[in-house]
């Protein structure tokens, strides 16, 4: 899972330097939450072109 997480956040920052055609802005979402069972938290990127939109959430 973690290899694979890897090679798709690669991707999202290689089509976020402009690599192949104009350079895309990533966003970035982190939450957190308190609950009974502790802490957990949860990030995700995510780029946008047009109407796709291609994500990892972590």
């Amino acid at each position: 899972m973690n290899r694979a997480a890897l090679i798709a956040t690669m991707a999202l920052l290689l089509a976020a330097c402009g690599a192949d055609g104009p350079p895309l802005r990533p966003e970035v979402e982190t939450t957190i939450t308190l609950g009974k069972g502790g802490i957990s938290t949860q990030t995700g990127v995510s780029v946008q072109s047009g109407p796709v939109t291609v994500g990892v959430r972590l």
